[in-house]
């Protein structure tokens, strides 16, 4: 009763916006957790454990990790330094798509698109490296795609830089590969005819 002398001293303009803000409040969407379509929208930083062999070597010395900067702009390593002589085949990690192979800065590049690894898709990316490969070629895992350059690297001897991003995000090359590649071998089952069972 209150509520109503309320609007009926304040004139009837006042009942009527009062009306319109209550079937506007209830008529109104919920929030979605959902972005909005033409708003930023955070990238997804999940990476598959799908590399098959490491780019160089068998388990070749990481000589400088991946430091993720803390800013777009910011210092720190957007990938990893393997230790790797002149001439060492580079090897694809996984099956893809060559998406470069070229020079930039006067070092060789070479980049494979690892597909149904969602949108954008990852891609990887070898540095220097005389390519062996062509634009838009099909690479299986562990094919060769090019060989280390004895000049253009950034470390103090000769490595490969190796790379991942989504999209303009760099993510952790290693992050590719499955435990029993950064470990050591894979288990093996072994054959159990003529073993006794233990009792």
């Amino acid at each position: 009763m209150r509520a109503m002398r309320c609007v009926r001293c304040a004139g009837p303009w006042t009942g009527l916006l009062l009306l319109l803000t209550a079937t506007v409040l209830i008529c109104a969407p919920a929030p979605s957790s959902r972005p909005a379509p033409f708003g930023p929208t955070a990238t997804d930083t999940s990476v598959p454990p799908l590399g098959r062999t490491w780019p160089v070597g068998t388990r070749p010395p990481v000589i400088r990790g991946w430091e993720p900067p803390a800013t777009a702009y910011g210092r720190g390593h957007r990938g990893i330094d393997l230790a790797a002589a002149p001439g060492t085949p580079v090897r694809a990690v996984a099956a893809g798509r060559v998406s470069f192979a070229g020079r930039v800065a006067g070092k060789g590049v070479v980049s494979v698109e690892l597909p149904g690894t969602g949108a954008p898709p990852l891609r990887t990316t070898y540095e220097p490296v005389r390519a062996s490969v062509k634009k838009g070629e099909e690479v299986a895992a562990g094919e060769v795609v090019g060989t280390v350059e004895p000049t253009g690297s950034h470390c103090t001897r000769t490595c490969v830089h190796w790379g991942l991003r989504r999209g303009d995000t760099y993510l952790d090359p290693l992050s590719l590969l499955p435990p029993w590649l950064l470990t050591g071998r894979p288990s093996r089952l072994l054959p159990v005819i003529g073993v006794p069972m233990p009792s």
